[in-house]
């Protein structure tokens, strides 16, 4: 089996389905990429067999084949290599594969393409098209806050709810939730599914920047996603989601504007001098006025800062973890945000003070018990 190809055009689909590989010591050949050849089309596999991605490219070949090539010194060659032709001549029978470019040529050795595990197809799926730019959207605004705790395997992915009237992304770890709610997004039936970090980190890794339709298929067990010419697999969470909604409080007479550049720098300072296991701040809001103070009592370090920002509600003093709300106000959009707030001891909600209308954010972020020394 021969074809030619250019070296950027193939490292450039590969780096693009390389992330769904895995260094499997179980299964050795996952550490591959799966070459497929038909009609003058190069098919490109990658999986762990959770995740799988393909992607095909046209390529000059007058024969037909597929063999397994180790992922990692293929990678390698070509980031080395300049843009220009590249043949491979991969032996039939023992799956050697030799490459030449320009004045170079390279051996390595292949595996029996049929020893490759099959890439799932869909079967009785529902599908639901999707622009691009929402997807893109959806996972920025909600895998930050994906659990890592292996123990609690639905909350290591992000929830999606499909309705008539809109579609829901969900992500939490427990200390912080966000709920992105598209309206310009709908599907024909009400259905709910979680995707797995991995995929979703993938997926938008792949995303092209151009507002093109994905198209969504889900069944049962798996979830496919196909646009271009890619195609990302991944096998759903099958475990059920925690209810979200009745963690957010409905009333929240406590409600705070202010400028989210200011207020997100201001925490990146005072953070500095904060406990670094607890990351700690207090937030004391009196008036029009808001004190961010935090302090690491083993140091003796403490900082303090006085913000303006337009309060509607009674006095208080609430503590958080610093790296939660920095990781929220870097994700959210817009130039002020509204925090919500009820007492010191409940969740408190931070929200876009200009949403688009298609849209709707919401994240939630658990106070930590204040010690009042100071």
């Amino acid at each position: 089996m021969r074809f030619i190809v250019s070296t950027s055009t193939l490292l450039k689909h590969l780096q693009t389905v390389n992330g769904a590989s895995s260094s499997s010591t179980v299964l050795p050949i996952l550490e591959n990429f799966l070459f497929e050849i038909k009609e003058g089309n190069l098919t490109i596999s990658a999986t762990d067999l959770q995740t799988s991605m393909t992607t095909s490219l046209a390529v000059e070949s007058k024969e037909e084949g597929k063999v397994a090539v180790p992922s990692k010194i293929l990678l390698d060659t070509l980031k080395t290599l300049p843009d220009q032709p590249i043949a491979f001549n991969i032996d039939d029978s023992t799956f050697a594969i030799e490459i030449s470019a320009g004045d170079g040529k390279y051996k390595l050795s292949g595996e029996n393409g049929d020893d490759f595990p099959k890439i799932p197809i869909v079967e009785n799926a529902s599908s639901v098209n999707l622009p691009a730019s929402v997807l893109t959207e959806a996972i920025t605004k909600t895998i930050f806050a994906v659990s890592n705790d292996e123990l609690r395997p639905a909350m290591t992915g992000v929830f999606c709810q499909l309705s008539p009237q809109h579609i829901t992304f969900v992500a939490t770890d427990a200390h912080k939730l966000v709920r992105y709610r598209r309206m310009d997004s709908k599907a024909d039936k009400a259905t709910s599914f979680i995707l797995p970090k991995k995929a979703l980190t993938l997926l938008k890794a792949a995303l092209p920047s151009t507002d093109i339709n994905v198209s969504v298929d889900y069944n049962a067990t798996s979830a496919f996603f196909k646009f271009d010419n890619i195609n990302l697999v991944c096998r759903l969470i099958d475990e059920r989601y925690p209810d979200y909604e009745a963690v957010i409080p409905q009333n929240n007479p406590n409600k705070l504007v202010i400028d989210r550049g200011l207020f997100l720098n201001t925490l990146r300072r005072v953070v500095i001098f904060a406990n670094k296991t607890t990351h700690q701040v207090r937030l004391k809001i009196n008036g029009s006025e808001l004190n961010i103070s935090s302090e690491d009592l083993d140091f003796a370090n403490e900082a303090h800062e006085r913000l303006s920002c337009q309060y509607d509600g009674e006095d208080l003093e609430i503590g958080f973890n610093a790296r939660f709300l920095i990781e929220m106000l870097t994700n959210l959009s817009g130039d002020e945000v509204t925090l919500e707030l009820s007492t010191p001891n409940r969740a408190g909600l931070l929200i876009p003070q200009t949403n688009d209308e298609n849209e709707d954010v919401l994240m939630l972020v658990m106070p930590v018990m204040l010690n009042n020394s100071y």
